[in-house]
């Protein structure tokens, strides 16, 4: 897959997943295919316990199951592994290297998304030719950035208002709802602008997987292809 490839199908992407490594239940890889098979567009192994030398050993389950299901995945802030991988895709968070420097790593292949938590970080990551998309949140407080402060729709909004050319993501704590069918978070970033959202909890911790993945991805497909 070239990097033209890799661009055009992050472009095209709605549903982004964010899982850990899964190491207490041991079912990373069926995990992972149900979450596909229900639309995940990216999946990202994002672990903060896991050592260099057994990320890289899940990276490549990931990496199998994600061609399996024509998806892309993610490294999560760490360059080096990202580039040991072979990953099409590399994350950064604002404490994270900035763009240049893992450009200077890791050249002009890998797809490079930013996070952003307020309304100049996003703007700075739009204007940046080398991020490929950028993410806007957390929009609610979530334990998986313990510490980070929400930052709420009024900044999403903001956020569509500008209608960035660069591809971009809600996240942070949103989930479907009650049945993906309304009165969820899902549907109150919908209507504050975004059409892209990463999850995590809203999949992970779901009893079927597949089902949670396509009850957001059927949201997502739907707002997109609404008139405005």
């Amino acid at each position: 897959m070239t990097a033209s490839d890799v661009r055009a199908r992050l472009a095209d992407a709605r549903l982004y997943l964010c899982t850990d490594a899964r190491e207490a239940t041991g079912d990373l890889e069926p995990f992972l295919h149900r979450a596909l098979e229900g639309g995940v567009d990216v999946v990202q192994l994002r672990d903060k316990s896991l050592d260099a030398a057994r990320e890289l050993e899940l990276h490549a389950l990931v990496a199998r199951v994600a061609a399996r299901h024509g998806a892309l995945w993610a490294v999560n802030d760490r360059a080096d592994i990202a580039g040991l991988a072979g990953a099409p895709v590399v994350h950064m968070g604002q404490d994270d290297l900035a763009p240049g420097d893992v450009r200077t790593l890791l050249g002009d292949g890998p797809v490079l998304g930013r996070s952003t938590h307020a309304f100049g970080e996003a703007m700075a990551a739009e204007a940046d030719e080398r991020v490929d998309y950028f993410c806007v949140g957390p929009l609610w407080a979530t334990p998986t950035k313990p510490g980070r402060p929400a930052v709420g729709l009024d900044l999403l909004r903001e956020v569509a208002a500008r209608a960035p050319v660069t591809p971009w993501f809600a996240i942070g704590g949103i989930d479907a709802g009650d049945g993906g069918t309304g009165h969820g978070r899902l549907d109150q970033v919908l209507e504050a602008g975004a059409r892209r959202v990463v999850v995590v909890r809203a999949i992970t911790r779901a009893d079927d997987p597949a089902r949670a993945a396509a009850r957001i991805r059927r949201r997502l497909d739907a707002a997109a292809t609404a008139r405005p």
